[in-house]
């Protein structure tokens, strides 16, 4: 086997990379990783370097793997200022580092994507050898590979990567029929609760919209890069990750995988939410509004989703990071993965130590915020 590191994922042919990600994440398809390098929402100017690595065979590629030389810690879900700070702390540097992770993207899914026919041990082993050689050779602190799949995570902790466990909510599709049959598995009060919310919505004289696919025109971007932007600005003083061209690309390449949902008043749009899907998964990313409205953000970003998935027969509803109130709406404490290699071996002991406690306590989180979900209790 031989590795080569790309430096931009237009270096590598787009069929040949679909080719190998059979598992049709809408993240690890090469539509997506190039909106963002061609729309520069991911470069070296924003702090994100693409160093991809593809793995031959002979002259056959048998797997891809999307990697960023990184300059910061933002815009990854995993966070590690702490262990950055320490470094700071004691005079050293901690970025650049490696990472494989989707931009901007907190959903759980595949890394690394290998053909049916490699030897997954092998290949980890190789793979896992020389990224931690290219970190040696150009002297690069760390590597990290965030929210891979619970079997992927695993193997690549058998590679001396240190597994971390920390916490999302996500919601599950028990076989539903309509969005009240999912309400009639609450208690009465939570129930009470939810109807009271989406109730709110059409009192307020407030319609949905509901666009994917060939519906999605260059107005619906505008709209949407609107309230994405002015959410942005008010939460962090900046205007947000993405630029307005990332939705272009989008729209251009892979809208039968691109969901809006819009909330409409008096004929205008005041308020959208982004989602991407496939067969089994819809993913929550991004929301944002020009008007104020109580209980807007549950509509269009967990209520509408779940009656999507219910329509769809999709299985699964990440809605994003963190969020304690997604529990009373139905979406399940659960925990997902990263990995984690550090070359200096002082501070190696240190923070898997850290990430050991952390994994610990967010097991431990998870089991007691189950008790507060509002499913009806089974004798």
């Amino acid at each position: 086997m031989k590795a080569i590191f790309f430096d931009s994922i237009s270096e590598i042919d787009a069929q040949l990379w679909n080719s190998i990600v059979t598992v049709k994440n809408p993240f690890l398809r090469h539509e997506f990783l190039s909106a963002l390098e061609k729309s520069n929402s991911v470069s070296p100017t924003t702090g994100w370097k693409p160093h991809h690595l593809v793995v031959y065979d002979g002259e056959t590629a048998i797997a891809i793997f999307p990697l960023y030389l990184k300059f910061h810690s933002y815009g990854e879900y995993i966070f590690d200022f702490s262990w950055a700070n320490a470094y700071q702390k004691y005079g050293l540097e901690y970025y650049p580092k490696f990472l494989s992770a989707i931009p901007f993207v907190p959903a759980t899914g595949t890394r690394l994507a290998y053909v049916d026919s490699a030897d997954k041990k092998i290949l980890f082993a190789f793979i896992a050898k020389i990224l931690i050689a290219n970190a040696e050779e150009a002297n690069i602190s760390s590597l990290h590979i965030l929210l891979a799949n619970e079997q992927e995570a695993i193997l690549w902790s058998e590679q001396n990567f240190n597994l971390k466990i920390t916490t999302q909510f996500h919601w599950h599709n028990n076989d539903y029929k309509h969005f009240h049959g999912f309400l009639e598995t609450f208690n009465s009060r939570k129930r009470k609760a939810v109807k009271k919310e989406r109730q709110a919505i059409i009192d307020q004289n407030i319609a949905i919209d509901v666009v994917t696919g060939a519906q999605i025109t260059s107005a619906h971007c505008d709209y949407f890069y609107q309230f994405y932007q002015d959410t942005y600005a008010k939460r962090s003083g900046h205007g947000g990750y993405l630029t307005r061209d990332f939705f272009n690309h989008i729209q251009a390449s892979m809208p039968e995988q691109t969901l809006f949902i819009f909330a409409k008043r008096n004929g205008h749009y005041i308020a959208g939410a982004l989602y991407f899907f496939n067969e089994t998964t819809l993913y929550g990313r991004h929301w944002g509004c020009v008007e104020e409205v109580e209980f807007l953000h549950f509509e269009l970003c967990y209520y509408q989703g779940i009656e999507f998935c219910i329509k769809n027969k999709i299985q699964k509803f990440e809605a994003g990071a963190q969020g304690e109130h997604k529990i009373q709406r139905g979406f399940i404490p659960s925990p997902v993965y990263s990995n984690h290699w550090i070359a200096d071996e002082r501070f190696r002991n240190a923070i898997n130590h850290n990430i050991l406690e952390e994994s610990q306590s967010n097991l431990a989180y998870i089991e007691e915020m189950k008790e507060f979900l509002p499913y009806k209790k089974v004798d």
